[in-house]
Parts: C-alpha cells; sequence; structure tokens
C-alpha cells in the first residue's frame, strides 16, 4: 500500500501513477522518477494527438478569422470553460472580431459546471485585450516569435486592472494553442521561450509529484484560474516541467504539460479521451 494519499484515479494516467508509488524505488520511497517521467510523456504524446488535430479542425473551419482569436477560443475549452464545438468556437471568434452580444451569448451556453459567467467574463476579457495588445496578423513561426508576442500580451495583465477571468491560465493558453497550431515548431519546445499554462490540473499534477517526491520543489501559485494574478508562478511553473524534461530524450514541454494534465485532472470525462 503506499504511504501517500492520493486523490482517488480516474483515468489511467492516473491508476497507473498510484501503482508506481505503491511500488516505490524512488527518493524517500517515492516511485521511480524514470518510470514516472515515462507514463507523463507517454499520457502526453496520447492527449496531444487529439490537440493536434482539434487545432488544425479549428483553423480549417474559420479561414478567414484572426488566428489568434481561434487560439484564444480553443484555450477557454482546454481550460475546461467550455465544451469544445465548431459552434462555440465559430460564437467565439464572432465575438472577439466584432462585440456581437448574441455572438455573446451563443458562446456563453456551451458551458460545463462552472455555468456561463466564466465563457462571458472570458471573452470579454478577451477582447479588452485584443483591443490593447498589437499581435503579429499571423501565427509566429518562431519560439522566440511567440515569446515575444506572449510578453506583449502580458503587460496589460500584469497591472491591476486586468479583466476578470484573465488569471494563470487564459494569459497564457493561447500561445500553447498558437504551438499546437504549428507541430513541427511545438516539437522544439525544450526551454522557457514560451510560458506554457500553470494552472489548474497542471497545478495539481505537479503537486501530485512534489508530494511523491519526484519533484523537490512545489508548483507556485493557486489552482484556480481567476485567483490573484501571479506573473512569477507561469515562469516557475513552467521552470518546473523544464526540470521534468531534464534526462529524457526526444520530448518536449507540450508533451510534459499534457502528460501534467492527465496527472492532474479531475474531469471524469479524461478517462475516455485515449
Amino acid at each position: 500500500m503506499s504511504k501517500f494519499q492520493l486523490p482517488k484515479a480516474i483515468n489511467d494516467t492516473q491508476r497507473v501513477f498510484a501503482e508506481l508509488c505503491e511500488k516505490g524505488g524512488g527518493i524517500k520511497g517515492g516511485p521511480a522518477r524514470t518510470k514516472v517521467l515515462e507514463l507523463i510523456i507517454d499520457s502526453g504524446k496520447s492527449l496531444n494527438k487529439f490537440a493536434y488535430a482539434e487545432m488544425e479542425q479549428a483553423l480549417k473551419d474559420n479561414p478567414i478569422a484572426n488566428p489568434w482569436h481561434v487560439c484564444f477560443a480553443v484555450g477557454l475549452c482546454w481550460g475546461h470553460l467550455a465544451v469544445l464545438s465548431p459552434d462555440f468556437i465559430k460564437a467565439a471568434v464572432s465575438f472577439l472580431e466584432t462585440g456581437s452580444m448574441s455572438s455573446l451569448h451563443s458562446a456563453s451556453g456551451f458551458h460545463y459546471e462552472r455555468g456561463p459567467d466564466p465563457i462571458s467574463q472570458s471573452l470579454r476579457g478577451g477582447r479588452m485585450l485584443f483591443d490593447k495588445v498589437v499581435l503579429p496578423k499571423t501565427l509566429p513561426e518562431t519560439l522566440k516569435g511567440v515569446g515575444r508576442a506572449q510578453e506583449r500580451w502580458l503587460t496589460p495583465i500584469i497591472s491591476p486592472e486586468r479583466p476578470k477571468y484573465i488569471g494563470s491560465w487564459n494569459a497564457t493558453a493561447m500561445f500553447m494553442t498558437a504551438l499546437f497550431a504549428q507541430p513541427s515548431l511545438a516539437a522544439t519546445l525544450v526551454t522557457q521561450e514560451v510560458m506554457l499554462p500553470p494552472g489548474g490540473p497542471i497545478h495539481a499534477g505537479l503537486s501530485l509529484l512534489h508530494k511523491t517526491h519526484v519533484l523537490a520543489k512545489a508548483p507556485d501559485g493557486s489552482e484556480l484560474d481567476d485567483a490573484a494574478f501571479e506573473p512569477g508562478s507561469i515562469y516557475a511553473n513552467t521552470a518546473l516541467m523544464a526540470e521534468l524534461l531534464k534526462g529524457t530524450s526526444g520530448s518536449n514541454l507540450v508533451e510534459i504539460h499534457s502528460g501534467l494534465y492527465m496527472l492532474g485532472t479531475r474531469f471524469a470525462g479524461s478517462d475516455k479521451w485515449f
């Protein structure tokens, strides 16, 4: 029996992790680090097969839209704020582009258990930021370019007047989805050139790895996307993902990130994703 009190496993990634914790073999009786990293990377690869396809389809369905608007909308879905649907993406993109209240109302209908307000507030906040921040007309084709765009986006978010619901997830998810729009570029992310979303299931996954002594340091910040915005947590937690990547071969941070998502999520539907 594992000495660690783990949340009830709701998907295969979490079940295998619990088995690894029972076997031990790692630091202070924790799971073997090599086996845990293999699990995280394999889970990330499996989830990303669907993520790459979802991002590709979203861009194909909205060929004349601002690609950043599509990336922002998909980020809301991946953050479990909105149900992934072509109709949601279309409505969300329409609101970000035009400010149409009917589009906002339509998009807000694609909510999960948290209701329509997180979608509505996220889209309103996103539209405010798009009005303030000048981003490249097309998605940058280099990590440096994506990173520079992210720096521009973060500048007004750090201020006290940041829009509601533009917390750690909505501040960064758009740049993660921009990487998924370019699989070959995403595969090259092995350092913190682009910051990845640190909250929610990612924070929970990193916390589990710290609790079981796979990571020496606990994640910064909060699991909640609308918590007081702490820009330092974005950098610190992406650094923890980079730390996990050390000693592995052929992987990247988007695979680590997606594997952590599977480890930390409490969404029961994740058991059917792959």
